[in-house]
């Protein structure tokens, strides 16, 4: 079966191409390279021997999307991970993430119609819970207003897709919420590689430590946490990517119980930033040069997940540890830097 994955180039999207490849799927991916390399399929094909289609298309391009679906009228299904992501970005330029990650959905959603196969697997986010009332979050908590345009996006997309499926009830999705995704492929072919400057923790430690970047900001150490930076719940990747196969196979079997569904996916543990640092100084045997500094504009004081739902309904849990993902993450960037 012919699946389509949007951000098929990025970090989670390339890692969930590879899983759904060694499942026995034929895998098309759109990218417009805005935040990804072509290089990508290289490292995708070494892994699978297999080198999926690949078109680059930017998804803010009605026309376009059109045209895509016109020539792919057999997609089984669709994995959409294309969006920007950065919290602090999103907060300087709003209007950006809503144009691009709210047109890039609307249009996938309006081909998807017509075809005879609607299933639908969205990259969400625990964002959409803002600051939460209680830990470890739970699907069931209230979804607040939003503490960034980017965390916006993500619970504006969801209600779009709530909509569409309450109308056409042959269209089935899963939403995902991510919590904190991190590490590389055990094969250090595949793994997190911003252009410019990251706005993610990991690959800024990363960084650090072999030298590009001279120092790692901590974003401020006065929050009501017991170390007094935040905390949040890092997931591996690779766990992450096998979640996105699982979900699709739910939808795949008509094994869903709703035609618009949610699961949180994390580890189910909190860890702080300074944890965080802590790990990767363990596994890597490098002392970080960081510093702590102001608080960051959008960040929640805490967040991880509650994953009964997951576990027991999809039968998905991790089975990376934190300093597994640091490891992997080094190595990753060890290789790309020869």
């Amino acid at each position: 079966m012919k699946i389509l994955v949007t951000g098929g180039l990025g970090y989670i999207g390339s890692h969930t191409v590879v899983e759904l490849q060694s499942e026995g799927f034929e895998v098309v991916i759109i990218d417009d390279l805005s935040n990804a390399s072509e290089k990508v399929l290289d490292g995708i094909e070494a892994i699978t021997h297999k080198r999926p289609i690949f078109e680059k298309l930017d998804l803010k391009s009605k026309i376009g999307v059109t045209d895509f679906f016109k020539r792919h009228k057999d997609i089984g299904g669709v994995i959409h991970f294309a969006a920007y992501k950065a919290v602090g970005e999103s907060v300087n330029n709003p209007l950006m993430y809503y144009e691009n990650n709210i047109n890039s959905l609307v249009y996938l959603l309006q081909e998807m119609a017509q075809l005879d196969k609607k299933n639908f697997i969205f990259s969400s986010s625990c964002t959409v819970y803002g600051q939460a009332d209680k830990l470890p979050i739970t699907e069931d908590a209230p979804v607040k207003p939003a503490e960034s345009p980017y965390g916006n996006t993500k619970q504006i997309g969801e209600e779009i897709i709530r909509d569409t499926c309450r109308v056409d009830q042959d269209f089935k999705s899963i939403a995902l919420r991510y919590f904190n995704p991190i590490g590389a492929h055990p094969s250090a072919e595949i793994g997190e590689l911003p252009i410019g400057v990251p706005q993610n923790l990991v690959p800024y430690i990363t960084q650090t430590a072999i030298g590009i970047r001279e120092q790692l900001s901590v974003f401020g150490n006065d929050y009501p946490t017991p170390d007094g930076t935040c905390i949040r719940d890092y997931i591996h990747v690779v766990d992450l990517a096998k979640a996105h196969v699982v979900a699709l196979n739910r939808l795949l079997g008509n094994k869903n119980e709703a035609n618009f569904e949610v699961f949180n996916l994390g580890t189910g543990k909190g860890s702080s930033v300074l944890e965080a640092i802590k790990s990767f100084e363990k596994v890597s045997g490098t002392k970080l040069n960081y510093k702590i500094v102001g608080r960051r504009e959008g960040d929640v004081t805490a967040a991880y997940a509650e994953t009964t739902k997951a576990n027991t309904i999809l039968g998905w849990k991790t089975k990376s540890s934190l300093d597994d993902a640091m490891a992997s993450a080094w190595r990753w960037e060890q290789r790309i830097r020869k």
